[in-house]
C-alpha cells in the first residue's frame, strides 16, 4: 500500500478563503470616468426637476398670496370673478366645479372605450386591421387642440341637439339632464370633446401594456379551458391594471389643463347649474386663457391664484395614482 497516497487522501481539505474585499467604487459601477459622468448627469437631472417644481410652486404661491390678500370675497366659495373692481372680489367655486365635472365626464367616456379599443387591437383584431386602427389612433394623438376646438364648435355643438333632446325626454326628471333648449355649449359638450381628445393617449399606453402580458400566462389559461374573455379577465387585465391607471392619469392631466378647445366650445358664465345640459360654467384653464391678456396686474395675480389651485389638484391626482399603482406591484412586468 502506498503510504503517501493514503496520507494525501486522509488529509483535511483547506478551509475556504473569504473573498477579497471589493472596491466600493467598483461595486457601484462608478470607477470609470464615463460611469461617473453618467451618474452625475442622472442625479443632476433629478435634482433639476425638483428645483423647477419648487420654483413653480414658489412663484405661484407668492403671486397668489398677493391676490388673495386683497380679495374681499371668499376665494374658495365665491361665485364672483371681478378682480379689477373696487374692492376686488373673485372666487374659484365655479371654476373648480366646471373643471372637475368636465374631467369626470371625459374620463367616464374615454377610459372604457380606450381600454376596449386596446384589447381589440391586441387580442381580437387581425394583425393588419389592428395595425391600421393603431395608426389612426396615433394620428388622432397628433391633432392640435385648436383643431379639436374648431371641430367641436362647428360640428359637435350643432349636432348634439338630438342627444340633448333624448336625454331630456328620458332622464330630464333627474334634473341633471334637463334641457331648456339653446346651443349645446355646456359642460357635457366639453366632457365629450375632452373624451375624444384624451382617448388616443389612454389607448396607446394601454395597448403597449397589454402587449407586455407574458404569453405563458395566456397559454396556461387557455390550456385550462378558459375562453378568450376569461383569459383577458384573469390574465391580461390584472397584469395591465397599473398601466391602465397610469394611462388614465395621463389623459386626466390633459383634460384638467386643456385650454383652447374648451374656450372655443364653452359659453362661460360664473354660476353653477344642476343640469349638465345648460350652457355656461367654466374651467381653470379656459378662464386663464380667455382673460389673461386683458387683465390688469391684480387680475393676473388672481388668475395665477386659480392656476395654483389647478396645480395642487394635478399634484393630488398624480399622487393618488402613484399610491394606487404602488399597491399593484405584484402585477408589474418585473415580477411577471
Amino acid at each position: 500500500m502506498d503510504i503517501t497516497t493514503d496520507t494525501q487522501k486522509s488529509a483535511p481539505s483547506p478551509a475556504p478563503q473569504p473573498p477579497a474585499p471589493r472596491d466600493k467604487r467598483t461595486a457601484r459601477g462608478a470607477s470609470r470616468p464615463g460611469d461617473r459622468i453618467f451618474v452625475g448627469l442622472s442625479r443632476g437631472s433629478g435634482i433639476l426637476v425638483l428645483v423647477i417644481m419648487a420654483a413653480i410652486a414658489a412663484f405661484l404661491t407668492y403671486r397668489a398670496w398677493l391676490a388673495i390678500s386683497e380679495d374681499e370675497a371668499n376665494f374658495f366659495t365665491s361665485f364672483e370673478w371681478n378682480p379689477t373692481g373696487s374692492p376686488p372680489e373673485f372666487g374659484i367655486a365655479v371654476l373648480a366645479y366646471g373643471t372637475i365635472v368636465s374631467s369626470v365626464i371625459a374620463m367616464a367616456i374615454a377610459v372604457p372605450v380606450s381600454v376596449g379599443i386596446a384589447l381589440f387591437i391586441t387580442h381580437y383584431a387581425p394583425r393588419k386591421l389592428g395595425g391600421l386602427i393603431g395608426y389612426v389612433i396615433d394620428l388622432l394623438a397628433a391633432v392640435p387642440s385648436i383643431v379639436y376646438g374648431l371641430w367641436g364648435a362647428l360640428v359637435l355643438v350643432p349636432h348634439l341637439n338630438g342627444l340633448y333632446g333624448w336625454l331630456d325626454t328620458y332622464l330630464g326628471w333627474t334634473g341633471i339632464f334637463e334641457w331648456n333648449g339653446g346651443a349645446g355649449r355646456s359642460l357635457l359638450t366639453v366632457g365629450i370633446l375632452l373624451a375624444i381628445m384624451i382617448l388616443p393617449i389612454i389607448t396607446n399606453v394601454s395597448r403597449e401594456v397589454f402587449r407586455q402580458v407574458p404569453r405563458m400566462h395566456e397559454e396556461a389559461a387557455l390550456a385550462l379551458g378558459a375562453t378568450r374573455w376569461e383569459v383577458i379577465r384573469m390574465s391580461v387585465i390584472p397584469f395591465g391594471r397599473s398601466g391602465v391607471i397610469s394611462a388614465s392619469m395621463l389623459g386626466l392631466g390633459r383634460a384638467l389643463g386643456e385650454t383652447m378647445a374648451v374656450a372655443m366650445v364653452l359659453s362661460p358664465t360664473f354660476d353653477i347649474s344642476a343640469s349638465l345640459l345648460d350652457p355656461g360654467g367654466g374651467t381653470f384653464a379656459q378662464n386663464i386663457a380667455s382673460k389673461f391678456n386683458e387683465a390688469n396686474p391684480m387680475g393676473r395675480d388672481a388668475l395665477i391664484a386659480s392656476g395654483l389651485v389647478l396645480f395642487v389638484i394635478t399634484l393630488l391626482v398624480n399622487g393618488g395614482a402613484r399610491m394606487i399603482i404602488a399597491r399593484r406591484k405584484e402585477y408589474s412586468g418585473a415580477n411577471a
